[in-house]
């Protein structure tokens, strides 16, 4: 029987070659957009799986709600919570604290200096984690201070082939023994780093010198994990945390922080959380991909439910000759289930060598994004393309199966095309509706994002980034290389920041303002910079003035504030020269506002405009220079900074990007997002158009006689190509109607409102993708119905 359902299937493919190929390269190409979600939700499953305890491992997550009601959603949590955690809640089978930010230079000999970032972690480490020693004791590797564990790639880097246990490696002043060998961390590990360095080595340089590492909100630059027992009580363990975080919050002043638990495998796929250690997709991000790939496959299922009801005619009487000669309803159904999946393996073929090529391309779309995942072909793989093929065949055959297994034997000389959805649709015009609708969407979609993206990048920021080149110092002192900076004829000007605006990285503070009371505190964010940074970015003025004395961190008396504090505080009656000499604490130091800046953007364009202060600091190592630029040869003016760069630091890479193009890298994400959209868009409308032309091909050649009458009947060609037409174009009408109101709906109330500001939609989007479908439909259609109406009558009509 099964050979049976091959043979027939076979021959059907050869005799009805124009519908066979529409079929198979629609499948082929919507497919290949299903194989590349596949292989990067694979990816994406697969984090962490190498973890023995990944099943029973959970990591803390910190709410943090201030006194202005403000909450922030962090993954990183305070190193008490984590001692705390190990010390008081039952249940819990081990802890580890991990602390990031060890940025430094590992010097191995006067001639090997190479920049290195580690991770701070304590001995429990690797009862917790499945990060295999190669060398070196597990349980002690990470026990006494200034001990290292260095991965074997950076094993290799430090001490080439020469043996580095017990070696000794020197950051800055200091001295760390090599205590242990890892192997190769794997690339699916949402924690990465080159190398461990013991916590105690960190606890015991802080003491003195920063006394708040042990506080209880000192939660940004820690993370805890811990692991418990087969069948533990969560519910047990939540309400120890939730004892813990109201014990401690009875110390903090108008501060809340509550801790909870986050499992493992909910970590790379789970919710968005401030201070992520490594990858993390939002949900939203997951089922887009998959919603837009499904859109595409369900797009390709429908030509050939169209094109295989369209068939009918000529099926129905093969089905009814069957039905005569005993076959059973089972057996039709399983006949043209069997050609459909027939269809969509050998789809399948072609699909596989799109996703070789599209599998480049996707991962060309962000650089970092292949860091993330790496889309490699395995076994398990493999079988879901099988299987993601078998589906889409039976998914595809379904309805048409259905159709023709209720043909009856008498039936057979008769339309069997008729069969309806509701009462007065048509299946075939409904699915045309819904290909085009679907196609429609996408289009405006495409043409709204590529709009507010470019909105982001042109949008008034409130001060100027043109000409401006960041440097990032990297440990060095930005006042040699202001000295060597200023010898070149095409630097114009130079300041200094502690980080750079408007690209999503934030520093707050708390604040309060004296007159006010000590309770009324609240966070704003901050920059330290020097007296050259505001007039380098052409900040406005609208009270006060510039930084005018150069303090030291220690006697820091002045700071300038935007137009959001004076709100925020409540510092002035009506105008805005009120607050100069008005007086503030920050980092509990009094100091006097000397300026008010008009609002400008210090975060991203999808976050509202918050309370900012500029702090002064004249040398900072690890900040940034902006340097001004105004040259009309920039690749020489770049050469003569590279130059000054390498007089102050041999061993360090020049890191200077402009200003523009970092703008343009932090909304890198949205231009992925508007191209990966206006790909599918692209798949979407080829595959609908395919399904209309075959379409219009079968309805011109089924309509040939009655074309040839009316053509004996006088009617003229642009007559008949209206005829002809006016039934697809009113489809595609009803799919404009549709497809215009649930987008705009959609952008408008949903998408749009997550950014504060954004570019209106416009009539243009709308139109514009409504004239692309229509320009490709009457290519389409016209071009079918023109040869149809310029068909000879005398041929068609001979053997009436």
């Amino acid at each position: 029987m099964l050979g049976s359902y091959f043979k027939t299937s076979r021959r059907s493919l050869v005799r009805n070659k124009l519908f066979s190929f529409i079929n198979i390269i629609g499948l082929a190409v919507s497919m290949s957009v299903g194989l590349l979600v596949i292989a990067f939700l694979a990816d994406l499953f697969s984090y962490d799986q190498f973890q023995e305890k990944r099943h029973r491992t959970y990591r803390i997550l910190t709410r943090n709600e201030s006194a202005d009601k403000s909450v922030m959603e962090l993954a990183s949590t305070s190193l008490k919570a984590g001692f705390k955690i190990r010390e008081t809640i039952p249940g819990v089978e081990d802890v580890t604290l991990i602390r990031r930010g060890f940025y430094s230079d590992a010097k191995v000999s006067d001639e090997t200096i190479i920049p290195l970032e580690a991770t701070w972690a304590d001995p429990s480490f690797f009862k917790v984690f499945t990060f295999p020693l190669l060398k070196g004791n597990p349980a002690t590797a990470l026990k006494e201070p200034y001990s290292l564990v260095i991965t074997e790639k950076t094993a290799r880097k430090l001490f080439g082939e020469t043996e580095p246990m017990g070696k000794t490696v020197r950051f800055d002043t200091l001295n760390y023994t090599v205590t242990g060998i890892l192997k190769e961390l794997p690339k699916l590990s949402h924690i990465r780093f080159e190398a461990l360095i013991s916590l105690a080595s960190t606890l015991g340089q802080k003491a003195d010198s920063d006394g708040g590492i042990m506080d209880w909100n000192n939660i940004f630059q820690n993370y805890v994990y811990l692991t418990v027992p087969e069948n533990a009580n969560l519910q047990a363990i939540q309400a120890g945390l939730d004892k813990l975080s109201a014990a401690e919050n009875t110390r903090l002043d108008r501060q809340k922080i509550t801790l909870s638990l986050q499992p493992m495998d909910k970590i790379v796929l789970g919710g968005r959380f401030s201070n992520e250690i490594g990858v993390n997709i939002p949900k939203a991000v997951v089922w887009t991909l998959v919603g837009l790939a499904l859109v595409v496959i369900l797009s390709a299922c429908f030509n050939y439910t169209n094109l295989s009801i369209a068939r009918s005619m000529r099926r129905s009487r093969e089905v009814g000759i069957r039905k005569i000669v005993g076959a059973l309803r089972g057996h039709v159904l399983g006949q043209f289930l069997a050609e459909s999946v027939i269809i969509s393996v050998m789809a399948l073929v072609f699909s596989f060598l799109l996703f070789l090529v599209l599998r480049t391309q996707f991962l060309a779309l962000a650089p970092p994004l292949a860091e993330v995942v790496s889309l490699e072909l395995s076994p398990r793989l493999i079988l879901y393309f099988l299987l993601l093929a078998v589906v889409v065949g039976l998914a595809a055959g379904f309805l048409p199966s259905l159709f023709f297994s209720r043909i009856q034997a008498v039936q057979v000389l008769k339309d069997a095309s008729s069969l309806k959805v509701f009462r007065h649709v048509n299946l075939r015009k409904a699915l045309i509706v819904i290909q085009y609708t679907f196609s429609l969407i996408f289009i405006t979609a495409t043409l709204i994002g590529y709009k507010q993206y470019r909105g982001f990048l042109s949008f008034d920021l409130g001060f100027t980034t043109e000409n401006i080149l960041n440097i990032r110092m990297q440990g060095n002192k930005s006042s040699l290389l202001k000295k060597e900076l200023a010898e070149i004829p095409a630097v114009n000007q130079i300041a200094t920041s502690s980080m750079i605006t408007s690209l999503g990285s934030l520093y707050g503070t708390q604040m309060k303002y004296q007159d006010k009371g000590a309770q009324d505190s609240a966070m704003v964010w901050q920059n330290f910079v020097d007296e050259n940074y505001i007039p380098l970015h052409r900040h406005q003025f609208v009270a006060g003035t510039n930084f005018k004395n150069h303090p030291t961190s220690d006697n820091e008396t002045k700071v300038v504030v935007n137009e959001q504090v004076l709100k925020r505080f409540h510092i002035i009656k009506s105008q805005p020269a009120e607050a100069i000499g008005k007086q503030v604490t920050i980092d509990n130091k009094t100091m006097t506002i000397v300026g008010v800046l008009k609002d400008f953007h210090y975060g991203t364009m999808d976050q509202k405009i918050e309370p900012t202060v500029f702090r002064y600091s004249a040398d900072q190592p690890g900040g940034y220079l902006n340097v001004g630029i105004k040259s009309e040869d920039y690749p020489a003016a770049l050469s003569s900074i590279e130059e000054a760069w390498r007089k102050i630091d041999k061993v360090h890479p020049l890191k200077a990007v402009f200003y523009d193009e970092q703008l343009e890298e932090a909304y890198k994400q949205f231009e992925v997002m508007v191209k990966v959209i206006g790909f599918i868009t692209f798949l979407a409308i080829c595959i609908a158009s395919m399904g209309l032309f075959g379409m219009v091909v079968f309805t011109t050649e089924t309509r040939l006689k009655e074309i040839s009458i009316r053509k004996v009947l006088g009617a003229s060609e642009r007559g008949l190509i209206f005829h002809l037409s006016k039934g697809f174009l009113v489809l595609l009408l009803i799919a404009t109607l549709i497809a215009l109101p649930v987008t705009y709906l959609f952008f408008d109330q949903f998408v749009l409102t997550k950014f504060v500001y954004h570019q209106p939609i416009g009539l243009s989007e709308l139109l514009m993708s409504v004239l692309v479908v229509m320009a490709l439909a009457f290519l389409l259609i016209g071009s079918q119905t023109l040869k149809a109406a310029r068909s000879n009558p005398a041929k068609v009509l001979k053997s009436e």
